[in-house]
């Protein structure tokens, strides 16, 4: 019977949780102009160096952007397993980019640019995130010579610091960051080829990404201002980037969950999705709200939006389709997503 026959009976299963203790880790690559490269790092997180599969593993998603140079790999599997998973994937990733080469219009550091592992249920808790990712941050300067990391969220202890925090302290907004001003949290001075990496635990980060019908990245720039989470009257949880993209301009939102409910002033009565961690409530900006945001911003600027795109998937999708993938034994699921519905 196909796995789209399936979807229904699995999507009941992951409901009722299946007790496997998944974490998610998006895994920033940056490269996506060679998506077979990009194809290897992904297989390298399921098979091991003799072709053998490892169990309860999946990639669910691989998002390439060929203008920022830059992929995604949406990897699930146990908190229990998720390092050895994620190194795999970044020791054939490191073999494979140089970033003596890179070019690309999104900022980055590393050839392994961001490794975020996020909880995909109660069953996983905040310290065993935290656990995981200062060890996969270890891992990796002490597998792959000459790379670095700084530590970010429930990794960072005590201070906890955010992504976009331990970003700019690193210098990674910087047009050309210089690595030789850099102390890494793990590992020593990193060298070119491989750059920083930035390693770290946190409730899910949504990727959504809105594209205004402009070449005026300052008209990007004042709409990215606008929603930014610091700005009074901005979403929370929502960080962003105006960036040229395909003849446009592209806002790129990393969307954090922020703890509780938002608050009634933001939500433009639309509700926004939940979920638990540890017995705290989390919930993310819809990207439907993003985007009613970004258009009403442009078109007062007399820019229309030419669509919106999620890196990936939200939290509550993750997690169904994870437990749909390992329920049906599929680890490469990204081929076979496009057929499925949840």
């Amino acid at each position: 019977m196909s796995v789209l026959k399936h979807s229904k009976q699995s999507r009941n299963m992951a409901s009722s949780s299946l007790g496997r203790r998944l974490v998610a880790c998006l895994l920033n690559v940056s490269e996506a102009r060679r998506k077979d490269l990009v194809e290897s790092v992904a297989k390298a997180a399921l098979y091991d160096t003799e072709g053998v599969r490892r169990e309860g593993t999946t990639v669910l998603n691989i998002f390439n952007d060929h203008d920022y140079n830059r992929s995604v790999i949406t990897i699930v599997a146990s908190v229990d397993s998720i390092r050895d998973v994620v190194l795999s994937a970044c020791e054939k990733a490191c073999g494979l980019i140089d970033m003596h080469a890179h070019t690309g219009v999104h900022p980055c550091m590393g050839a392994i640019d961001l490794i975020p592992i996020y909880p995909l249920g109660e069953e996983v808790g905040v310290e065993d995130c935290a656990k995981e990712a200062r060890a996969v941050a270890q891992g990796l300067t002490e597998r792959v010579q000459g790379t670095g990391a700084f530590l970010f969220g429930w990794a960072d202890s005590p201070l906890q610091r955010g992504l976009a925090q331990r970003r700019k302290e690193m210098g990674w907004f910087k047009k050309t960051p210089d690595l030789q001003a850099i102390r890494p949290d793990v590992g020593p001075q990193p060298q070119k080829r491989f750059g920083l990496t930035g390693v770290g635990a946190s409730p899910y980060v949504m990727n959504c990404n809105v594209t205004i019908d402009t070449q005026d990245i300052a008209t990007g720039r004042s709409i990215a201002a606008a929603i930014r989470e610091s700005t009074p009257g901005g979403l929370p949880g929502v960080q962003v980037l105006a960036l040229p993209h395909g003849g446009a301009v592209e806002i790129a939102c990393n969307v954090e969950s922020v703890k509780g409910s938002p608050p009634s002033h933001v939500t433009a009565g639309e509700p926004w999705p939940s979920y638990s961690i540890g017995g705290q409530s989390y919930c993310h900006a819809p990207a439907s709200l993003i985007t009613a945001r970004v258009a009403e911003l442009a078109g007062m600027q007399g820019v229309g939006v030419k669509g919106t795109a999620l890196v990936g998937f939200t939290p509550l999708e993750c997690r169904g389709l994870a437990e749909l993938a390992l329920s049906h034994g599929i680890a490469e699921f990204w081929k076979e997503q496009r057929g499925i519905r949840m």
